[in-house]
């Protein structure tokens, strides 16, 4: 009987001080999207942030709420139908696709005075407002955009894009970060600054680009700044990053494998606090 009592006391304690269960809503783009859909990288991630987050912390679950492609006004506008839910914590990892489809970035007046999802300020006043109305006491984190070297997608390579060494429309990848940064600033929630990362520095996103030489009609390798002045032909060109050019990224834009880890270790600091 007395081991009988014991054996339900143990239970009861080891109830008593099992971790409360977090639930995690990661609002994003492709770079979210891509944590389940390894096999849209061709393979050459494993997996993504989110599922190293919850590697070191298991009392968090997540929900993937990661569209490719999509800006801070898609979200905006389909805040109501992308299957928001309640959570004990909320990400915001946006404002890459702002940047290159040239949306006006906007001032912290339209974040403030709440004029709409025409600008990145104005669209985040919209998911954050939707976020504390569905859960008044949750943890928001915002996460800035990486730096980009020159994308060319695996899997179509007449999708590609210049890198964030020079402007769209304009406007610089690091003015859409520093917004972000801002926004956090104002109503005192943390940012994860991946713009401004060391580790993540565009030097780094890849070890180099094949292209052909100009002069010489041979292909090689050009690291970076050299190849942002070597034209890339999509319809003759093999794929620029062979798997020995990933850096940080595998493709000029996501994340690779060690991105990904630089990532999850920045976001857990502040999940951990």
């Amino acid at each position: 009987m007395k081991c009988f009592l014991f054996g339900i006391s143990l239970i009861c304690t080891l109830a008593f001080f099992r971790p409360k269960q977090r639930t995690w809503v990661a609002i994003g783009d492709s770079i979210t999207y891509l944590n389940e859909h390894p096999d849209e990288t061709g393979n050459r991630i494993t997996k993504g942030y989110m599922t190293r987050v919850v590697e070191k912390m298991p009392d968090i679950h997540y929900t993937n709420l990661g569209y490719n492609g999509w800006t801070s006004r898609n979200i905006a506008d389909s805040i109501d139908h992308i299957g928001l839910v309640p959570a004990d914590i909320y990400s915001i990892f946006l404002g890459t696709n702002d940047w290159w489809q040239g949306r006006p970035l906007g001032t912290l007046r339209d974040y403030t005075g709440h004029t709409g999802s025409g600008t990145l300020y104005g669209s985040f006043a919209i998911i954050i407002s939707r976020i504390r109305a569905l859960s008044p006491a949750a943890r928001i984190v915002l996460i800035t955009p990486l730096q980009r070297a020159d994308f060319v997608y695996i899997g179509d390579m007449n999708n590609n894009a210049w890198g964030s060494y020079k402007p769209k429309n304009g406007q610089t990848l690091a003015q859409f970060a520093g917004a972000i940064s801002e926004i956090g600033r104002l109503e005192h929630i943390p940012v994860v600054d991946l713009y401004n990362e060391p580790r993540l520095d565009i030097k780094q996103l890849v070890r180099f680009k094949y292209l052909r030489d100009p002069r010489t009609g041979q292909y090689r390798n050009y690291r970076y700044p050299d190849f942002t002045t070597v034209p890339f032909h999509p319809g003759t060109d093999p794929y620029p990053y062979p798997k020995e050019a990933i850096g940080m990224t595998y493709d000029g834009l996501h994340p690779s494998d060690q991105g990904f880890e630089i990532i999850a270790g920045l976001l857990l600091r502040v999940l951990k606090q």
